[in-house]
């Protein structure tokens, strides 16, 4: 072993090795030499780690009196100190508590609709969007699909499956557009379009569950009106 981790080649450097390949590349004696920086005559970090990690491994080492580890040769009160930290740090980690991922929001019609008038109802363009629910009707995401005329919207349909079946807890979908109009009237190439887009989400095993028409001062959702 070289006594001197610089003189080592870069492949076998810790470091470097950490740095192109990641932490968990190191076995516990290069993790550990890190930690420590530097070795002392005769002996590279990488030897003076395997030597407090004989025997008890980590678990021995962290059961020591940092007083202790300080005793070792090439040890001392500053690396030893540095030690204790770490194991420190580890130990604040493990009993740190995260906050847990907020529950998707229900969809609710009314609720959903009312704020689809306010956020796009005066919209001078119309503008296609869907939201994907899982299977107990609430909604994991919403994005805006496509911008222009929903009759030449050919694009948006398969962009809307693409969306869809990405987020895999998926299993319905809620379309919606705006009328530039600001009536809430829907039209017979909506119907046709709304029909297209169900069997597309058909075929992936996902249903359409609504398509919402928003106008400047109110919404109409075409399944309540009986189009499916």
């Amino acid at each position: 072993m070289t006594d001197v981790i610089r003189d080592l080649p870069s492949d076998d450097r810790p470091r470097e090795r950490l740095l192109l390949h990641g932490a968990g590349s190191l076995s516990n004696a290069e993790l550990l030499s890190i930690l420590l920086g530097s070795g002392t005559r005769g002996v590279n970090a990488i030897q003076l780690a395997r030597e407090l990690l004989k025997g008890g491994g980590w678990r021995g080492l962290n059961g020591r009196d940092p007083g202790n580890v300080s005793k070792t040769r090439g040890i001392g009160m500053a690396k030893a100190s540095r030690i204790a930290a770490a194991f420190e740090m580890s130990r604040r980690l493990a009993c740190e508590t995260f906050p847990e991922e907020p529950e998707p929001p229900p969809y609710e019609l009314e609720d959903f609709g009312t704020t689809l008038v306010r956020t796009m109802g005066g919209h001078p363009q119309e503008r296609l969007g869907a939201a994907l629910l899982d299977a107990h009707r609430r909604i994991l995401d919403q994005r805006e699909i496509f911008t222009g005329t929903i009759a030449n919207a050919l694009v948006s349909t398969r962009d809307l499956v693409v969306f869809a079946i990405t987020t895999h807890a998926s299993t319905g979908v809620v379309l919606y557009h705006n009328h530039p109009s600001g009536i809430a009237q829907p039209s017979a190439e909506d119907v046709d379009f709304t029909a297209k887009i169900k069997h597309s989400l058909w075929l992936v095993d996902i249903e359409l569950v609504d398509h919402i028409i928003v106008g400047k001062h109110s919404f109409t959702s075409l399944k309540t009106r009986g189009a499916w």
